[in-house]
């Protein structure tokens, strides 16, 4: 069964959160229950704001573009694009790349509100568009 209000409240939490920095959606479509399965983000709602309050920082200019979305019973999964520039530095000074990832989510849903989320981002390609993965001579050394 398609829950459609499931669906309009993922997409608030990527254009509204991730894409515009309006991070008061966060309380309003999280409990302070929330539990995070994504390798190296923080499993609280203000753990998840620092988390893209650093993204948004690093990436100035992020956008997650919403590809795909479906919706079965307590269930929303999500294919996005990010997108964004490394102005503001992420792991080391900014160097100016840009890059283009596939991001892949799996919300869970329980009164309305995201209880759990497992993420994917393609990590390996924002590594090597933004020019962070070693090169051949340094990989020989």
């Amino acid at each position: 069964m398609i829950n459609n209000d499931n669906l309009k409240t993922a997409r608030l939490v990527i254009d509204e959160a991730f894409s515009k920095g309006n991070y008061k959606v966060l309380h309003d479509c999280f409990p302070p229950t929330f539990v995070e399965h994504q390798f190296g983000l923080h499993p609280s709602i203000e753990g998840l704001q620092s988390d893209i309050e650093f993204l948004r920082q690093a990436f100035p200019d992020l956008r997650l573009v919403i590809e795909s979305m479906v919706a079965d019973g307590d269930k929303v999964w999500v294919l996005a694009k990010a997108r964004g520039t490394n102005l503001g530095g992420f792991m080391g000074p900014p160097n100016g790349k840009s890059f283009e990832i596939w991001v892949f989510d799996l919300l869970r849903f329980e009164g309305g509100l995201i209880v759990e989320h497992w993420g994917s981002p393609d990590r390996f390609a924002l590594l090597a568009q933004l020019e962070m993965l070693p090169q051949k001579e340094q990989a020989r050394r």
